[in-house]
């Protein structure tokens, strides 16, 4: 089976976590924290881990020309990533995180660099197909899809305004409420209860994530939307995809950080 070639549109940024054993309330500070940099955002995150999957992966994207843009851009160079990202008169981006010892999050991005990508920027060659979310300005999204032979988009996270038609939307409660109405084939993810695929409205397939102990589940929902898409490109079956999304989720939720925690196909196959 010839590898997916496959180029991601998409953020950038560099993570600086916090890790505590709780989260913090509002107004008050929790101290004792564990602190550390990880390579992020959400465009990287899925490269990475289309990478990591088998595919043949480019990364469209935007880091500041400062000191941040190495760590930034360190696993899409470790995984072997084409490179397809430039560099903008902004910082790059950047998301601050906490996670608590039962792996719950909370994430505020300061978008720098990604909020400048333009339209005019997408060159993506000779692509099976694109992936796209929506860290980045709503236009190069939509020019995405024009260019696209195969367009799949993660609708995350939620925007008010519509989004272009794809061939696949990945999504959570909230963000199918913020799309509205959406024809084709949408995959709904559902937590800890795993994810549902609908076409037109009307269920197709179902799957759960098998059991692991969590630990943060800061990139569980890239490294799903990843293997889906690649494992759709591969040319799978629609509940055979789904179950191995499931998986690469609770993987990368079972590992600490962002693109450290994303898994490997063998490992998807170990653990189901």
């Amino acid at each position: 089976m010839a590898a997916p070639r496959l180029t991601v549109v998409g953020s950038i940024n560099l993570d600086l976590v916090a890790q505590a054993d709780r989260l913090p309330r509002p107004g008050e500070t929790v101290s004792g924290a564990r602190f550390s940099r990880v390579p992020g955002g959400k465009g990287a995150n899925q490269a990475v881990a289309a990478a990591r999957l088998g595919a043949e992966v480019a990364m469209i994207g935007c880091v500041g020309d400062d000191e941040l843009a190495e760590g930034a851009l360190a696993g899409l160079r470790e995984a072997r990533v084409e490179e397809g990202w430039l560099v903008k008169d902004a910082p790059t981006g950047i998301a601050l995180v906490t996670v608590d010892a039962a792996g719950e999050t909370t994430i505020v991005v300061a978008p720098g660099a990604n909020a400048e990508l333009r339209p005019d920027d997408l060159s993506l060659g000779d692509a099976d197909a694109v992936l796209c979310q929506q860290e980045i300005p709503a236009d190069a999204v939509a020019r995405a899809a024009e260019l696209a032979p195969r367009f799949f988009l993660n609708a995350a996270p939620a925007r008010d305004g519509a989004a272009p038609a794809a061939e696949l939307t990945i999504v959570n409660r909230l963000e199918l409420d913020a799309l509205g109405e959406r024809r084709g084939l949408v995959c709904l993810t559902l937590g800890a209860e795993g994810a549902v695929l609908l076409e037109d409205g009307r269920e197709v397939a179902r799957a759960a994530p098998p059991g692991v102990e969590p630990v943060d589940g800061t990139a569980a929902g890239d490294a799903f939307t990843a293997c889906l898409v690649v494992t759709l490109l591969e040319g799978r079956s629609r509940d055979e995809s789904l179950q191995r999304a499931c998986a690469a989720g609770a993987l990368a939720a079972s590992r600490f950080g962002a693109q450290t925690s994303l898994p490997t196909s063998d490992e998807v196959d170990a653990l189901l």
